[in-house]
């Protein structure tokens, strides 16, 4: 009889101890009932700033470094952001030289990784599918973009719309071959869809969560080992958003993730010397960094474009140019 109460006051003492262990742990997450949130958009202010912290190799980290965003509706500091500097990017060099040139996965190595992906986007489509999660985006774009809620509501919901499009077997087909018969008997010429590798994304502040994560997870779905460097300004949407697609079963260490101004960004650049860089920004960034990486890039930048239109044009309504 006593054995047996001191088993029931040992177990009670081990479960409090493991509750007050995950309460230490998920301190953050306790206050509302997104599992994979660490912010709560209601109350981010100055008395209750956010943070926004780096990934790398697996592993999010902070920085000595942080750089304080500033509430647009009261001018107070209400997020604060974990910048890396010149003298911090080496983890980050060194996460980028771990990818092979042939990548993750492809037709050949770990095709496995195909079909992962494809339940990762089946995944995070449900959670964007729930309202709760839905509008926690769309309130968190609000938060730092100049966007009515019916504009950043349109964001998540092309974003979800793409996550749809290739759920299942869609990330594979993707990855299709092909076959062409040769000169002769035994001949044929194949070609397949092949990863760069080690890849970098930068993305503009204008589309907080839908063009990084369109570009992110494209580069995924071939293969590519991203680093993924977002406005700083509106880089806690992407932060939230790979804390969602790790609690789907996306890899921890799939993706590196980065605050850091243009300067160190530039020299994480020249020294991790990635095989592609997709750039979206400015033209004027985007001719220097053609530069440097020595056309190693593909743009999608901003600017005037002019239009030239034919002797053929009669009617030009100038407003829908």
């Amino acid at each position: 009889m006593h054995r047996l109460q001191a088993y029931r006051e040992m177990r009670a003492r081990v479960s409090q101890k493991a509750f007050n262990w995950l309460a230490s742990i998920n301190s953050s997450r306790c206050i509302h009932s997104l599992p994979f949130a660490t912010v709560n958009v209601e109350e981010i202010s100055a008395s209750q700033p956010a943070e926004v912290h780096n990934l790398v190799q697996g592993k999010w980290t902070g920085s000595s470094n942080w750089n304080t965003i500033l509430d647009p509706l009261n001018g107070e500091s209400f997020i604060k952001v974990a910048e890396i500097d010149e003298t911090g990017i080496q983890p980050f060099v060194e996460s980028l030289s771990k990818c092979p040139k042939h990548g993750l996965h492809n037709p050949f190595k770990e095709p496995e990784r195909y079909l992962m992906l494809g339940d990762v986007s089946v995944n995070a489509a449900h959670m964007l599918s729930q309202p709760k999660v839905f509008d926690f985006f769309t309130r968190l774009i609000q938060r730092v973009s100049p966007k009515s809620y019916q504009q950043a509501l349109g964001e998540v919901f092309v974003t979800r719309k793409f996550l749809e499009n290739f759920c299942g077997d869609q990330v594979r087909f993707l990855a299709r071959s092909f076959a062409v018969p040769g000169n002769h008997l035994g001949q044929q010429s194949h070609g397949f869809r092949w990863p760069y590798g080690p890849v970098t994304i930068i993305t503009p502040f204008n589309f907080p969560l839908e063009i990084p994560l369109l570009q992110l997870m494209g580069a995924l779905y071939m293969g590519n080992k991203p680093v993924l460097k977002v406005d700083s300004k509106v880089s806690i949407v992407m932060e939230q958003m790979l804390r969602l697609l790790h609690d789907c079963g996306l890899p921890v260490e799939d993706v590196d993730f980065i605050n850091a101004d243009g300067k160190t960004m530039n020299k994480l650049l020249l020294e991790a010397n990635p095989r592609m860089t997709l750039f979206t920004g400015s033209s004027r960034v985007a001719d220097k960094l053609a530069v440097d990486l020595k056309g190693r890039i593909k743009l999608e930048d901003a600017g005037f474009d002019w239009k030239i239109l034919g002797p053929d044009v009669k009617e030009v309504s100038y407003y829908n140019i």
